[in-house]
């Protein structure tokens, strides 16, 4: 048990959502951070009302203004931010010949700018404090390659190689950095990926969880889990990793 604030981004749906709960529900105190309030809201009173400690906080990853103010209210209503879970992100799934320059500006402000501002707003005070931890949520897509999110995999990517660059910079300071990449995980944006696939969605479902060795597709509390684990006292020595939570789908 830890009593640690960890500051959640995109924290209030889906995977974000299991992390929140997952790490309300193992002592931290957790500020659950989101564009969407009113959902933000919705999971820090779930956490609390199963006895953790949680706020919501409004967020937009895309504005570095939004970011400070955010962490400005996590600090003054539960404390310094020590633990960052970057977990905002969006895409929308096409061909990449058929994207824009706006699609990608919007997919790079969200999932890997909005680490980047989330991270420098926070590690300074990490620094400080001769403790922290940043948690960058990446994606198999950014591993491996995934079909129709060219755009995606590339931000990802990109997360996965700042987070080891970061590592290293902040290796002295009693900080580490990891990114978590979960496989296929049943959210709502993935079922709303598989209604607008144009066919049936439940057979599209099927055919991802096929591809799994475990023959499921993960759950947000399955990615949570290991965002948990870097997140404790315990991973002191542990930084620079990329870890994949896919059931086997990927190994390497």
């Amino acid at each position: 048990m830890t009593n640690r604030v960890a500051f959640v981004t995109g924290g209030a749906q889906g995977i974000g959502k299991g992390i929140s709960k997952t790490l309300g529900a193992g002592g931290f105190r957790v500020a659950v951070a989101d564009l969407n309030l009113a959902a933000a809201e919705e999971t820090a009173a779930d956490i609390t009302a199963a006895g953790g400690t949680a706020i919501a906080v409004l967020v937009d990853v895309t504005d570095t203004a939004s970011v400070q103010a955010a962490v400005k209210t996590v600090t003054e209503q539960l404390g310094p931010v020590e633990i960052a879970v970057n977990n905002a992100g969006w895409d929308d799934f096409m061909k990449f010949l058929d994207t824009s320059e706006a699609f990608w500006d919007r997919v790079l402000d969200i999932n890997f700018k909005g680490a980047l501002r989330v991270t420098q707003a926070v590690v300074p005070g990490m620094i400080g404090r001769g403790w922290g931890r940043v948690i960058n949520i990446g994606s198999d897509a950014g591993r491996v390659g995934s079909s129709l999110e060219a755009v995606y995999s590339g931000a990802k990517g990109g997360i996965i190689a700042f987070t080891k660059t970061l590592a290293r910079e902040v290796a002295t300071k009693g900080i580490t950095a990891n990114t978590v990449c979960p496989g296929p995980t049943d959210t709502p944006a993935l079922r709303k990926f598989a209604d607008n696939a144009g066919q049936d969605a439940e057979k599209v479902i099927a055919g991802m969880t096929r591809n799994v060795p475990m023959k499921r597709l993960a759950q947000p509390s399955d990615v949570a889990a290991a965002v948990a684990f870097f997140a404790s006292d315990a991973t002191d020595y542990i930084t620079g990793q990329t870890l994949s939570v896919s059931g086997g789908l990927t190994m390497a």
